[in-house]
């Protein structure tokens, strides 16, 4: 009876998180985020109702599937795959009609059938070898020292303190330390050889007692059980017809040694009454750093600083093929950011001091790339474009390159998942970043060929009036996301008024009791299982100003330019005002010359002049989730009108779509610009500016390295047209059709 009473809960539960997503009254929604949550802890608080929740999930799965319901499949397999992770105790069956349903949905269209093949091969993996993807997920987010698997990831959290509320980020900083104070290494360590014996031996391990071991064993005990434990799971998961019939014996034997063959058999023979619920083990979360944006190449340091402790031991020797300058970090580089709360990064380095060691000395000549004797040969330069995904239209779907080769031999062991909270404007600055990394690899080349790079998005707005439409259009970016993937609605967006939340409540004076980290846990199940990117097309501006004297500006922006006429008028010879009571125009007459966007591709070339106060281009649609690349424009036309009162003006808003603009003052008027709403980001004095989608850095080097003569570079320019530039940010499945 209690275990349908259980399975019953479990299935409103179910049915709770479904309702939600399907629900459109806002009315509905006012828990958005809460119920996926309180079902994956009503499972870590009981274990034992890990293979009743993957039946009923399984159910479900194959009720939409008849019933061609999509908009829930992609939910319900990131919710059974995050259950299958961590349980232990799973039957090879559940196993198996798992697997056997995402392959049929392989003959869905993409996402669904993207995401249903990327959860296909984990299953394939974890039924050969149970506690496969806890055991590498745990290594590569603590960073555990593995050699059969020696992956690595770290979340990096940037917030901008101008953007952000101090509040919010002391609660946000509060939660993430508390929660890695109790990470230590021996602690993971922990959890991987239990979870692993637990999920092999099942009901025969008796886990209490395992665990009590575990607590009780020594540093270099534990680590040698440790690395036992995953060359045994590990050797089983690489190769299954070969390793799987003695990989229950080699658990066994681990086993064994921990706990002694008398209470090891005792346990297997049924001579010690097993606990009827063994006890759980926690997921812990991803190594966090919590970053303070204040310094516009942070993101560079970090990212070199996370390379250098483990790179130099993992580099292959067909990299010393390449000239890659500057990859061993210099003094500046070498600094750690002040602001971070990162431990582990000082702790891990080949020496004691932030100071690189002697020339001299016997650690680099063992850790620093030597160039050997032999002829000095050019390499070529590889393109990375993979960082932002396949070309073509942005806002699409696509799977990022992951832990694939650039390189042959050269693999990608470590992963940065860069996570920033704040509005439109914290999303243009991560862009001006992101074009100053891909630019700057194009010249040192040392981040793409060992580096994965993740970027993650949540918003967090001001806590102003929610109708206000200052409010809603810094957060329009955060809409198309949630318009593209409803479960990126339903379990990110939600965390906007949940951190506001969070901040405003006071501190709990008793410390005894235990509180869920709410925000930590969600943050933690995006940057898991957002792996289905969306590609954003970044646009350059280029700036002229009144003075000649000044050089040219350029910039890039994510989703908005915004063009105002500034008040002053600019001086000219021969100036005399009109006479008193006419009415003057306002705004400025503006020359546009640009090339509108066809569906056709095909190249159309339109100039105009009018009478304007101003002009928004706008690179996110305002609805449609399936619009093409293009900018909208939105220029506000002043309309002169007679009658007989005489000679009156209005305004009217003129829209069209452009691949690019160029915008010039007529009657010596002054333009002020500002990027993504952001009014750090201002440009005064303007009289001409110039927008275009920004290129590739790398594909301008290429031809730059290699064409030689004006008939090469004539070749070159009309072979094709340099890639544009895509920025991804991760999300649950990409745009949902």
């Amino acid at each position: 009876m209690e275990s349908s009473d259980a399975e019953l809960d479990l299935q409103r539960s179910v049915q709770a998180v479904l309702r939600e997503l399907r629900a459109q009254a806002p009315a509905l929604r006012s828990n958005r985020g809460m119920w996926r949550w309180s079902l994956h802890k009503k499972v870590e608080r009981d274990p034992g109702k890990s293979p009743a929740l993957v039946r009923i999930l399984l159910r479900e799965l194959e009720k939409a599937e008849r019933e061609d319901t999509q908009l829930v499949i992609i939910p319900l397999l990131h919710t059974l795959m995050y259950v299958l992770t961590k349980a232990t105790g799973i039957p090879q069956e559940l196993y198996w009609r798992t697997y056997t349903l995402c392959v049929r949905l392989l003959t869905l269209p993409a996402p669904y059938c993207t995401v249903a093949l990327d959860c296909a091969i984990r299953l394939k993996t974890e039924s050969a070898a149970p506690g496969t993807l806890y055991q590498r997920l745990v290594i590569a987010e603590q960073n555990l020292r593995s050699e059969l698997y020696p992956y690595q990831e770290r979340v990096f959290l940037f917030v901008d303190p101008e953007l952000v509320s101090p509040s919010v980020c002391s609660a946000l900083l509060l939660e993430i330390q508390a929660a890695q104070a109790q990470q230590s290494p021996e602690a993971c360590m922990r959890h991987v050889v239990a979870h692993a014996l637990q999920a092999a031996l099942g009901a025969t391990c008796r886990a209490d007692a395992l665990q009590r071991k575990l607590q009780a064993s020594p540093r270099r005990a534990l680590e040698r059980h440790f690395h036992a434990v995953v060359a045994a799971v590990e050797q089983t998961a690489s190769e299954p017809s070969a390793a799987g019939e003695g990989h229950l014996e080699r658990l066994e034997e681990i086993y064994c040694s921990l706990l002694g063959p008398a209470a090891a058999a005792r346990g297997r023979c049924g001579g010690d009454a097993l606990p009827a619920q063994p006890p759980s083990i926690p997921l812990p979360s991803p190594h966090i750093t919590f970053q303070l944006w204040t310094d516009e190449e942070q993101l560079w340091k970090e990212l070199m600083l996370f390379l250098r402790p483990r790179s130099q031991q993992h580099l292959s020797a067909d990299l010393d093929a390449l000239d890659l300058q500057g990859l061993l970090p210099d003094r500046e580089l070498a600094r750690a950011s002040v602001l971070s709360t990162d431990s582990g990064i000082e702790r891990d380095l080949p020496w004691g001091t932030d100071e690189p060691p002697a020339p001299g000395s016997p650690e680099p000549e063992r850790a620093a790339l030597q160039r050997k004797g032999g002829v000095k040969k050019r390499a070529w330069l590889p393109d990375v474009s993979h960082w932002a995904g396949p070309p073509g239209l942005h806002r699409r779907t696509g799977q990022p390159a992951g832990d694939g080769e650039l390189l042959p031999g050269v693999a990608r062991l470590h992963t940065a998942r860069v996570l920033v909270l704040g509005d439109d404007r914290m999303l243009g600055r991560l862009a001006r970043a992101y074009h100053s990394l891909r630019k700057r690899e194009t010249q040192t080349f040392c981040l793409s060929p060992r580096l994965s790079l993740q970027l993650y998005y949540i918003p967090v707005l001001t806590p102003e009036k929610r109708a206000s439409s200052r409010h809603l259009e810094l957060g329009e970016l955060a809409a198309f996301l949630g318009r593209a993937d409803p479960w990126y609605e339903s379990t990110v967006n939600t965390l906007c008024p949940a951190i506001q939340k969070l901040a405003e409540m006071p501190p709990s004076l008793d410390t005894s009791q235990t509180v869920d980290p709410f925000i930590l846990d969600v943050i933690t199940y995006y940057v898991r299982m957002g792996t289905q990117p969306i590609y954003f097309q970044l646009y350059t501006v280029k700036i002229f100003f009144r003075d000649l004297s000044q050089d040219s500006a350029e910039d890039v922006f994510l989703t908005e330019l915004k063009a105002k006429i500034q008040d002053s008028k600019f001086p000219r010879d021969g100036f005399s005002p009109r006479r008193r009571g006419a009415a003057e125009a306002p705004g400025a007459e503006l020359s546009l010359s640009y090339r509108k966007a066809l569906l056709s591709h095909r190249i159309r070339e339109v100039s105009i002049s009018l009478r304007a106060t101003g002009l928004v281009l706008k690179a996110l649609p305002a609805g449609d989730t399936e619009d093409h690349t293009c900018l909208s424009v939105n220029v506000t036309e002043v309309v002169k009108s007679s009658n007989l009162a005489g000679r009156s003006f209005s305004a009217v808003t003129n829209t069209f779509r452009a691949a690019n603009v160029q915008v010039q003052s007529q009657d010596q008027r002054l333009l002020t610009l500002w990027l993504d709403k952001d009014h750090r980001r201002t440009f005064r004095d303007v009289v001409r500016f110039e927008v275009a989608p920004c290129p590739e850095p790398g594909v301008q080097k290429s031809k730059a390295l290699w064409l030689s003569s004006h008939q090469q570079q004539e070749a070159e320019r009309t072979k094709a047209k340099p890639k544009p530039l895509l920025m991804p940010i991760n999300t649950f499945s990409g745009i949902a059709q």
